[in-house]
C-alpha cells in the first residue's frame, strides 16, 4: 500500500510503502473489542473500598437480651441494617485486569492499524519537529493539514518543541512509537505516523 509522505507545512516529501501484513489486514471487530476491554480493565484503579461488618470499630456485645423485649432478635450492632454498621457486599480493593494472550494483543494492534488504513485515516509525515514550542503556531499547522482529531506517533525520541506545542490542543495526542496502543488509535479520527514510526513498526512486526 503506497502513501504520500507529507511535511508539517503541507508539502509532498516523497512516497512510502506500508506493509500489507501490518496495514493491509481485514479488521476484525471482535479482536479490537477484546483488546480495548483488556486495556481499560488493566488501567482501572480498583482502589475503592468500604468497611464490612468485620472491619467496623464497634462493640461486639449483644444489643439486648434475646427474649422478652418485644423487639427483633439482634446480635451485633455492626450488622448492615444499623446506622454506623458495616456495608453489605461493598467494593473491595482489587485489580480489574484479566489475561489476554500476547499474540492476540499484537494481532489487535495490526488490526487497528489496518482499520485506520482501510478508512483512509492514516497520514505519514516525514518528521514531527517544530522550530519553536508555540501552541498557536501548531494550531495553524494542524488546521492547514486538515487535522482536527488526531493521534501523532513519533520515533523512539520525541521532539521537545513539537510535544510542548501540541500537548495543550484538544483532541490531539502525541506518543512515542513504543507507546502506540489500540485504544488511542481507535479513539482518534486520524493516525499521523512519522517515517521513523513506520520503520519502527515494520521492524517490530518483522
Amino acid at each position: 500500500m503506497d502513501v504520500t509522505i507529507k511535511s508539517l507545512d503541507g508539502k509532498d516529501a516523497g512516497t512510502a510503502t506500508l506493509a500489507d501484513d501490518i496495514f493491509g489486514l481485514e479488521p476484525r471487530e471482535d479482536i479490537l473489542q477484546r483488546m480495548v476491554r483488556w486495556q481499560l480493565a488493566k488501567r482501572q484503579q480498583g482502589s475503592h473500598q468500604t468497611l464490612g461488618r468485620a472491619e467496623i470499630a464497634r462493640t461486639g456485645a449483644k444489643l439486648y437480651r434475646q427474649k422478652g423485649t418485644g423487639r427483633a432478635r439482634h446480635g451485633s450492632a455492626r450488622a448492615p441494617q444499623f446506622r454506623g454498621g458495616g456495608k453489605a457486599h461493598g467494593p473491595v480493593s482489587r485489580s480489574h485486569a484479566h489475561a489476554l494472550p500476547k499474540k492476540v494483543r499484537a494481532l489487535a494492534l495490526r488490526h487497528a492499524l489496518s482499520a485506520k488504513a482501510k478508512s483512509g485515516g492514516i497520514v505519514v509525515i516525514d518528521e514531527l519537529k517544530a522550530a519553536e514550542g508555540k501552541t498557536k503556531a501548531m494550531v495553524k499547522t494542524f488546521a492547514d493539514l486538515g487535522l482536527t482529531n488526531a493521534l501523532f506517533i513519533g520515533g523512539a525520541e520525541l521532539d521537545a518543541n513539537f510535544t510542548r506545542s501540541a500537548r495543550n490542543i484538544p483532541q490531539m495526542d502525541v506518543l512515542p512509537v513504543q507507546g502506540i496502543n489500540v485504544y488511542d488509535i481507535l479513539r482518534r479520527q486520524t493516525l499521523v505516523l512519522s517515517k521513523a514510526a513506520v520503520e519502527a513498526l515494520e521492524e517490530r512486526f518483522k
